[in-house]
């Protein structure tokens, strides 16, 4: 793994990221100035080794995860995560998808999950296996530069030979795995719906926007020739009728809506007006409830109070522990752990997040996130250093698509925490063949 400082320059590159949607390039910065978010010229490079690597430590990753969830819902452990009683139970029943207790009952009713994205600390094959940072398992953004910008820089600019991007094909599969399972888990979606997608209308930057309709153009993809149809709405538009009285919920024109991705975090969702009169629809599946992609699961997941769970499952785990960070929350910190980083349970972007090295802080980041806090064993992101003297240190993001990983993106940052003024920067892989 290396970071290339002097790659080509695409002489109309801004243009070529308006093209596909990159409507949020330019950054403000605190200072009152702009910074761009993708950097053209520099790009990191892999071996074939590092990328399978990757893809290993992830795989791995993902049934760990799925092992702590499983440790969550059998000890019943919500409270400690932050999440509210009235959405216990449809967590429990999106969580055991399809699984029948003794004698046949059904515990769970299929729930779709289309992606997420690990973020983990790497730094080459001679340095170690890939380190998890966090699960942004909820609503992960930065998709369109990973699955196609990066791709079409590296067919422009010829850097490389190859690239680890496989998204777009494995969205668009994703999708008809997950409605196609859905049909037959709901018999009132059995003839073609309408599949609705909404983001927050108070993000300005159109990040959210165009992550949102990159996700439906894949479904569209994926659906349309089934006789699905695509639709957006605003998370405001969202009607709730009275469901103790049969109503469900609507768009803006009166159209029920069946099946709904919904780029908005469970946590705010919670806040939201319709809140318990979501989960209370979601109850009887039978009932032709709602059904909401990503499911109620994924707060499990999307939690920071997922790291200390994986590391009491496999701190003493010679196999696994080296995916991880040892981690703690904070309540339970031990007095040996005097460097780490310490993150809200619920945290975006970096905001709140603060290191501290040897019992002082050194690092911190401003933000609206309060407590409860986990803290993490700092382990410093690697350092390249750049051509004016400065230091990048990157995190690579593996996004999984329906359970199996698919891809890399990675951004960089001059500081150690990554933030809303990091970078987006390609990646190539340098080999003979192309990735098995």
């Amino acid at each position: 793994m290396r970071r290339i400082a002097d790659g080509t320059v695409r002489p109309d590159w801004r243009q070529q990221l308006a093209t596909q949607g990159i409507v949020y390039n330019d950054t403000p910065t605190p200072e009152g100035g702009m910074t761009s978010y993708w950097h053209e010229g520099p790009f990191y490079d892999f071996t074939s080794a590092e990328i399978d690597a990757l893809a290993a430590g992830a795989t791995t990753l993902f049934d760990m995860c799925v092992a702590a969830g499983d440790f969550v819902v059998d000890h019943n452990m919500f409270q400690l995560l932050g999440i509210p009683e009235f959405a216990w139970d449809q967590i429990k029943r999106t969580w055991w998808d399809d699984e029948t207790e003794p004698g046949g009952r059904s515990k769970g009713d299929f729930s779709p999950s289309v992606y997420g994205r690990f973020d983990v600390r790497y730094a080459g094959e001679y340095a170690g296996r890939p380190q998890l940072l966090e699960f942004n398992a909820d609503t992960p953004t930065a998709l369109p530069e990973s699955a196609v910008s990066q791709w079409y820089w590296h067919e422009q600019t010829g850097q490389g030979k190859d690239q680890w991007n496989t998204i777009h094909e494995m969205l668009v599969e994703a999708w008809k795995r997950n409605i196609g399972r859905l049909r037959q888990a709901r018999a009132h979606l059995l003839n073609p719906v309408t599949i609705h997608f909404a983001c927050d209308r108070e993000e300005d930057s159109g990040e959210d926007l165009f992550n949102t309709q990159y996700l439906m153009e894949t479904a569209r993809q994926a659906l349309e020739p089934m006789g699905y149809r695509t639709k957006f709405l605003w998370m405001d538009q969202i009607g709730a009728g009275d469901v103790a009285a049969g109503d469900h919920f609507y768009d803006p024109d009166g159209q029920r809506i069946d099946v709904i991705f919904k780029l908005y975090p469970w946590e705010w969702m919670l806040r939201e007006r319709f809140a318990k009169q979501c989960f209370r629809d979601m109850a009887d599946p039978q009932r032709d409830s709602t059904v909401w992609i990503e499911p109620p699961y994924k707060m499990l997941w999307s939690n920071k109070g997922l790291l200390p769970i994986l590391w009491h499952l496999y701190g003493d785990d010679p196999d696994k522990r080296d995916l991880l960070l040892p981690a703690y929350f904070e309540s339970e910190r031990p007095e040996w752990m005097t460097s780490y980083v310490r993150k809200p349970l619920l945290g975006r972007e970096g905001a709140n997040v603060s290191i501290v090295v040897d019992g002082v802080t050194v690092a911190s980041a401003p933000g609206e996130y309060g407590g409860p806090f986990v803290c993490q064993a700092f382990a410093p992101l690697p350092a390249y250093a750049d051509q004016r003297g400065g230091e990048w240190h990157p995190v690579l993001g593996v996004w999984m698509i329906d359970g199996e990983p698919a891809g890399l993106g990675v951004r960089e940052s001059a500081g150690l925490i990554t933030d809303n003024l990091s970078h987006f920067v390609p990646h190539t892989i340098d080999h003979d063949g192309r990735l098995s």
